[in-house]
C-alpha cells in the first residue's frame, strides 16, 4: 500500500473490490426465512423487500438472541442455538472510496415474516419491532443501499441489568433534585445497535513552534519585596510517529460523539463479524453519516492526540505557537454496529433521554437540575474567589491592607 490511503483507489481499475460482507451461509438462511425475492416496485415508487426472522429449528417459534448466553434462544421451547460468527477483519481503506454509499431516495416497505404484516420503514432501518407482533424483522443486507455492516459488538448486558445502571446512575447525579435522584424510572428502554466506523492508522506528524516557560525574579514595590514573573520563550521542531488503534467515531444521527465517548470502550478488536443473528431482539440503522465524513472526523481526532503526544515531551508552561501537520499510512477501518440501550426517565412532564453501553454497562445522558442546589455552588465559588483575591492582594503589599 502507499503512504496515501487515497492515492490507490483508482476509479477506472475495474470491477469493485467490494464483497458481500454478510456472512450467512445459504443453510442458515434457509432455517431462518426463505430466500428475499427481487425488488419490485409499486406505483408509488416504493422498494418492496421482505425481512428475515430467525426460526426456532425445533419448535419454529420465534428466537432472540440472547445477551448473557449469547446464543439464540427459543423463549417457547428454551432451544438455545450457537451463532457461528468469526473474529470481524479490518478492511481496506479504498472500499471507502469504491462507491458511493448513499441511500436511495426511495422508501421501503418490508414484509413482517412472522404475521406478513407490511410496514414503511425509514431510509437507514436495519431492523425494527413490528408494531402488529412484537417481532424482530432484520433487513437482508444485500437489499441495503450502501456499505453494508461487516462488523458487530453483540449485547452482553440484559435490558434489567441497564434500567438497574441507569437508577445507580441517577442517584450520583449530585446536582439533580433529591426525588429524581431516589426515584428515576427508566422508561421505554430499548436495545438498538448503533453504526460507527473505527479506523487503525499509523501517523507520521511535523511540527515547529515557541513554547515558554515562567521564571520568577523579586523585586521591590513601595516598600515591598515582591515577586515577579517573566516568561522566557523557546523553540520546538521535530517528528514523531504514532500508531492508531481503532479511532472510533459515531455514524448515526441518534447519538452524539461526546455520548459515544462516555460509553466506551467497546471491545473491537474483538468485535464479530456481521450476523443477522445477533440483531434478533433488538432494532439497528445504519449509518446517516457515511465513511469519508467519520474518517475527516477521525482525521481531527487525531490531530489533537498528536499534538497532545508531542506537547507532553516538553518541559513548558504555556503555548506561544504551535504548528503540526501529519500524514496517515496503512489505513484500514471497520463499519461497526454498537449495542446501546436507548431510553428516558421523566421528571415534571419533561423527558430526560440516556444512553446505556450494552457491551460494559457504563450510563450517558442528561438529568434535571436542582436551581437551588447550582445557587449554593455559585455563591460558594464567589466567596472562594473573593477570599483568593483578598489573600494575594494582601501578601503582595496591594490595596489598603
Amino acid at each position: 500500500m502507499s503512504d496515501s490511503p487515497f492515492s490507490e483507489f483508482d476509479p477506472s481499475a475495474g470491477s469493485s473490490p467490494f464483497s458481500e460482507f454478510d456472512g450467512d451461509s445459504p443453510a442458515r438462511e434457509e432455517s431462518a426465512a426463505a430466500a428475499a425475492p427481487a425488488r419490485t416496485y409499486t406505483a408509488d415508487d416504493e422498494v418492496e423487500n421482505q425481512t428475515g426472522v430467525m426460526k426456532c429449528p425445533a419448535c419454529g417459534a420465534n428466537m432472540v438472541y440472547d445477551s448473557e448466553r449469547g446464543k439464540l434462544y427459543c423463549e417457547h421451547c428454551d432451544t438455545v442455538v450457537d451463532v457461528q460468527a468469526k473474529t470481524s477483519e479490518e478492511q481496506d481503506f479504498e472500499r471507502l472510496l469504491a462507491r458511493t454509499n448513499e441511500w436511495g431516495a426511495e422508501t421501503h416497505v418490508f414484509r413482517c415474516e412472522n404475521c406478513g404484516a407490511q410496514e414503511i420503514l425509514a431510509n437507514g432501518e436495519i431492523a425494527k419491532k413490528c408494531p402488529f407482533c412484537g417481532t424482530t424483522n432484520i433487513v437482508r443486507t444485500e437489499e441495503l443501499p450502501g456499505l453494508k455492516p461487516n462488523a458487530i459488538v453483540p449485547f452482553s448486558v440484559t435490558t434489567e441489568d441497564a434500567i438497574g445502571r441507569v437508577k445507580r446512575w441517577a442517584k450520583k447525579k449530585l446536582f439533580a433534585p433529591r426525588r429524581f435522584r431516589k426515584g428515576a424510572d427508566p422508561e421505554h428502554v430499548i436495545g438498538t445497535y448503533m453504526p460507527a466506523f473505527s479506523f487503525d492508522t499509523s501517523a507520521d506528524a511535523w511540527y515547529s513552534g515557541m513554547l515558554g516557560k515562567y521564571h520568577y525574579r523579586t523585586r521591590r514595590v513601595n516598600g515591598r519585596t515582591v515577586q515577579e514573573r517573566y516568561l522566557v520563550t523557546f523553540p520546538v521542531r521535530g517528528n514523531y510517529s504514532e500508531f492508531f488503534d481503532d479511532i472510533l467515531i459515531q455514524a448515526s444521527d441518534k447519538i452524539g460523539q461526546k455520548s459515544l465517548n462516555a460509553l466506551q470502550p467497546f471491545d473491537t478488536n474483538e468485535s464479530k463479524e456481521y450476523r443477522r443473528e445477533y440483531l434478533s431482539g433488538y432494532t439497528a440503522g445504519q449509518y446517516t453519516k457515511d465513511g469519508i465524513a467519520c474518517w475527516e472526523e477521525a482525521k481531527g481526532v487525531i490531530h489533537g492526540m498528536l499534538r497532545s503526544a508531542v506537547l507532553a515531551r516538553y518541559d513548558y508552561d504555556t503555548i506561544v505557537s504551535f504548528d503540526l501537520k501529519f500524514h496517515c499510512r496503512n489505513t484500514t477501518y471497520k463499519y461497526l454496529l454498537l449495542p446501546v440501550y436507548v431510553g428516558h426517565c421523566s421528571w415534571k412532564k419533561k423527558l430526560y433521554n440516556f444512553f446505556v453501553s450494552g457491551h460494559n454497562g457504563k450510563v450517558t445522558g442528561k438529568a434535571p437540575v436542582s436551581a437551588f442546589k447550582v445557587g449554593i455552588v455559585v455563591l460558594l465559588g464567589l466567596a472562594l474567589i473573593a477570599g483568593a483575591v483578598i489573600l494575594y492582594m494582601w501578601l503582595n503589599g496591594l490595596g489598603p491592607f
